[in-house]
């Protein structure tokens, strides 16, 4: 299963309006022409607010595919362009229910590996002006996701993303989402997933939690609870502390 790359984008974090304050974001990502390299922690050019959460190596590359955005363009009434999503490679051919954890794909120059779906938060909500955006996006399994570099290089809008290794041919990215999202405790499942020696250590964390009984609370993800707001005049707060 190959795909393209359509468009390359990066971006610095900046001020995101959220709740009568601010948060840094740098989901404001801008389409760049090429080529532009690639190394262990991500694009040249490119950089992550929250590194708890974004970035790293696990993270290196944020995958969305631009069949989705037909869809979101009538659901949200205007139309979406690439780098909608906040996404550095935006690409063709490359759906959730077609792409596997631990994929090994040949981009331009580079070698990169799928390693998660993407777990949309409240940045995304906000940015699109849809408080309800970021759920919308996780129950529809429309998420896109994850590459981590294995090989550095260089790529550009136009190249082929050429599947080289399938190791996990039963773990796609949808199905990743549905024990994510749908059916959490299905154990089977999650056993399937730890099998997958390419999964990010957050995703076989989240495994691993599940089935030793671990509740979670999407809420702070997706209603951004835990949220770093800076308030006009300096001062800072989380949302709980409103």
């Amino acid at each position: 299963m190959n795909g393209q790359l359509i468009s390359l984008n990066v971006g610095q974090p900046a001020p995101l309006a959220f709740r009568g304050g601010t948060v840094a974001s740098a989901i404001r990502k801008q389409p760049v022409a090429g080529p532009l390299p690639l190394g262990p922690t991500g694009l040249v050019g490119d950089a992550q607010a929250d590194l708890h959460v974004h970035g790293g190596p696990d993270k290196a590359v944020c995958v969305y595919p631009a069949e989705h955005l037909a869809y979101w363009s009538e659901r949200l009434g205007r139309r979406l362009e690439p780098a909608a999503f906040g996404e550095n490679f935006s690409v063709t051919g490359l759906l959730e229910a077609d792409v596997c954890l631990g994929d090994v794909y040949r981009v331009g120059t580079a070698l990169v590996q799928v390693t998660q779906p993407r777990q949309p938060c409240y940045k995304l909500a906000t940015r699109q002006g849809q408080p309800a955006f970021a759920l919308w996006v996780q129950e529809s399994g429309r998420t896109g996701y994850y590459f981590r570099c294995l090989e550095p290089g260089a790529m550009q809008a136009g190249d082929a993303i050429t599947l080289l290794e399938r190791p996990a041919p039963a773990c796609t990215v949808a199905e990743a989402n549905r024990l994510l999202h749908h059916n959490k405790y299905d154990r089977p499942g999650l056993e399937r997933l730890l099998t997958v020696a390419a999964l990010s250590a957050s995703l076989r964390r989240t495994c691993e939690e599940r089935l030793a009984g671990v509740p979670d609370d999407p809420a702070r993800r997706l209603e951004g609870l835990a949220a770093v707001i800076h308030r006009p005049g300096g001062q800072a707060a989380t949302q709980r502390d409103d």
